[in-house]
């Protein structure tokens, strides 16, 4: 590693990735090809090489590293490394960081809807939800719930984010997901596919999460809402089923997240 007291002794190349650019036009920087995204703390970063995403560069100072950030600096041996202060790392973030890590990687392209799905039971669907932390923690919860996959609809948070990956403790890397094309009705391609659509919604129609109907859906795609005003009228009318979490009195609804965790448990079983 190469040691730096300050962001201008990064090398061209990566002084531009960590300083110049952010999430959006690194995800772009490439077009037509494929594009970059940071992520940070030694076992995001670890679940990120874990899941075949190539590293491009790295910054950290740990100097006494843990299991994973050894991990990481073994991995990424054979591209750039620096080590710097910790006010270095701030200086990107604006913040100080708990595990001081940073780790340049290459995206994948990301699959076809049709191979997503194939030969899965059980997956997640998210339109509009903006926030990347509650998306960090739906691909969180989704995982350790068993959801085989998840689809987003294109104005949707990247799970690549920093702060997705992040929230997500480098689930995002552990659970397949695509994007869903902008002129694809999801909804009903599911549908051919074979699925049952269950649409988590603030219905008068709705029944409850633990109707036993639920449970004899062999294939079933649960479809989440933005966080605001949730799923459109439109894709409510045009799933097979709408439910929703029954809530004490005072209480209409939760949060995104903690409704996925929910969702996906009772659903899972």
């Amino acid at each position: 590693m190469k040691r730096i007291a300050s962001l201008s002794e990064l090398d061209g190349r990566d002084r531009e990735i960590f300083t110049t650019y952010n999430e959006v036009q690194l995800k772009r920087i490439n077009e037509p090809g494929i594009g970059i995204f940071i992520t940070e703390s030694p076992k995001v970063i670890r679940r990120a090489i874990e899941a075949d995403y190539i590293p491009i560069s790295f910054l950290t100072s740990i100097t006494e590293p843990n299991e994973d950030a050894a991990f990481v600096i073994e991995a990424c041996r054979n591209v750039s490394g620096y080590l710097a202060p910790d006010e270095v790392l701030k200086a990107i973030t604006g913040y100080a960081l708990t595990e001081g890590m940073f780790c340049a990687m290459e995206r994948k392209e990301e699959p076809d809807l049709e191979d997503i799905c194939r030969d899965r039971c059980f997956v997640a669907v998210l339109e509009n939800v903006t926030n990347p932390t509650n998306v960090g923690a739906i691909f969180r919860s989704a995982t350790a719930m068993g959801v085989e996959a998840i689809l987003l609809t294109s104005d949707c948070a990247d799970p690549l984010y920093r702060r997705a990956a992040r929230v997500s403790m480098g689930n995002v890397f552990n659970i397949p997901w695509t994007v869903i094309p902008g002129r694809c009705d999801h909804i009903r391609a599911l549908k051919e596919m074979g699925f049952e659509t269950i649409a988590m919604a603030l219905s008068p129609d709705a029944v409850g999460l633990d109707d036993p109907v639920l449970k004899s859906i062999k294939r079933k795609a649960v479809i989440l809402g933005n966080e605001g005003y949730g799923l459109t009228e439109q894709s409510i009318k045009n799933c097979d089923h709408v439910v929703m979490i029954p809530m004490a009195a005072g209480v209409d609804s939760l949060n995104v997240a903690a409704a996925s965790a929910v969702a996906f448990w009772e659903l899972g079983k």
